[in-house]
């Protein structure tokens, strides 16, 4: 199993950032998946996941209506779109399927 996360960066207070989660080593399609982040000096936390056919989706209430979680089960790929980005969202980004494997994430920096 393998989750290789791209997309993070710097970006102002307000912005936006698209994150992609290619996956790899099990069947995608039949998974639900999830984001989670670590901000410095902090727990991870979870952020939001998605059903396998992506049907359904939840969030943590910090970035509801503010994040979608959407899938490409053709890529074996989730996504992250992130918009009115605030500081608080400073963190590392991470996908993850139910088996107990982590990528090496990606860093977002929200900072004017």
């Amino acid at each position: 199993v393998q989750f290789v996360e791209s997309g993070g960066g710097l970006v102002q207070p307000g912005g936006s950032l698209r994150l992609s989660c290619a996956a790899s080593g099990f069947t995608f399609s039949k998974y639900r998946m999830s984001w989670y982040r670590q901000a410095p000096g902090k727990s991870r936390e979870w952020v939001a996941v998605i059903t396998s056919a992506g049907g359904s989706t939840n969030y943590a209430d910090s970035v509801k209506g503010r994040f979608t979680i959407s899938r490409d089960n053709a890529k074996n790929t989730v996504y992250l779109q992130m918009n009115s980005l605030k500081p608080e969202d400073t963190a590392v980004y991470y996908c993850k399927s139910p088996h107990d494997y982590w990528g090496q994430g990606t860093q977002v920096t929200v900072s004017s």
